[in-house]
């Protein structure tokens, strides 16, 4: 009974160790003395029981307190529990002393919350970035096409970084400058003589503003020139143009032509009234020789007066066959 009573002693004592170990790491905490980082024992214990782990915030300290840092437990933790990348935030700042470039604590915290890489903008404030614009097309005034690509030279604004537009937002002002400058030109030519005049209108007009970017550079890469924009344009008004008067040329003809069928049917509607009134003449005549109004001399009279004018019409129109009166 002695060798399990035993055997049961020394494992409770090693587990009792490993949970002392764990909730009081001595280790650590014998680390940060030899580092000269004040911490205590208790505040160890109390980073466990608030689910931050000591050795995260202990190397922390140690390496800011080496790099000349000053620091608190206190704000690493705080900055752990908020969700921050301590290690990346401790690596910035120690280069941005190294740089002589301001940051505080306070800005590179906020900085790393904000979902940005601070140390990424560290070392971009000390090691410039070219940003190649995608190219851009514009027309001069006397209707030439520009393409022209841009290489633009910036470092990070620390003080900006929070809350400030990012690559897409230069390189759509560049883009814009770039638009605005060729298309204020007379002559495609000038441009391409003076392609540094883009580049000291495009910086005048402080396109970093509210940004996370300073612009140092911009330097025109390669002008192309493209097609006579203002000749393609001129072409398809005229045959723009010349189809409006197409149209208003056939609206014309069918008008005319509608208003000749209007005429026809008008003369066929006068033709149908002379045939009409021409058959009441047998009716009138027939009546006069009834009422006694008329002999039968007076037809024969009408009948020679008829074949005189038929004979003056045969001869007045040789086509004609004598005797016969045509009616048109």
């Amino acid at each position: 009974m002695q060798l399990p009573v035993l055997f049961l002693i020394i494992f409770g004592a090693i587990i009792f160790i490993f949970f002392f170990l764990y909730f009081i790491p001595v280790n650590l905490w014998i680390t940060a003395v030899f580092s000269n980082v004040k911490i205590s024992i208790m505040n160890l214990v109390l980073m466990r029981l608030r689910k931050v782990p000591p050795s995260i915030v202990v190397n922390a300290m140690i390496t800011g307190t080496k790099a000349g840092l000053i620091l608190t437990t206190n704000e690493v933790e705080t900055h752990y529990l908020a969700g921050g990348n301590v290690n990346n935030v401790i690596k910035a700042l120690i280069s941005a002393d190294k740089a002589n470039i301001p940051l505080t604590f306070k800005t590179a915290t906020a900085i790393d919350l904000a979902g940005r890489d601070v140390r990424d903008a560290v070392q971009l404030s000390v090691n410039p970035r070219v940003i190649d614009t995608p190219p851009v097309s514009a027309v001069a005034k006397n209707g030439i096409q520009l393409v022209v690509r841009a290489r633009v030279t910036v470092r990070a604004n620390i003080n900006q970084l929070v809350g400030g537009a990012g690559e897409e937002t230069i390189l759509a002002r560049v883009g814009e400058g770039i638009v605005t400058t060729i298309g204020s030109a007379h002559d495609h030519k000038s441009v391409l003589e003076n392609p540094d005049q883009i580049s000291k209108t495009v910086l005048n007009k402080g396109l970093d503003a509210g940004t996370a970017f300073e612009i140092l550079s911009i330097d025109i890469a390669d002008i192309d020139v493209g097609e006579n924009i203002g000749a393609k344009l001129q072409t398809e008004q005229a045959s723009a143009d010349l189809k409006v008067a197409q149209a208003k040329a056939e609206e014309r003809r069918a008008m005319a032509v509608a208003y000749e069928q209007e005429m026809k049917a008008k003369a066929q509607e006068a033709r149908s009234k002379v045939i009409e009134a021409e058959a009441q003449i047998p009716l009138a005549m027939a009546e006069a020789f009834r009422s006694g109004n008329m002999g039968i001399m007076d037809y024969y009279k009408m009948q020679n007066v008829q074949a005189d004018t038929s004979m003056r019409e045969s001869i007045a129109k040789p086509g004609s066959t004598p005797g016969t009166n045509e009616k048109k």
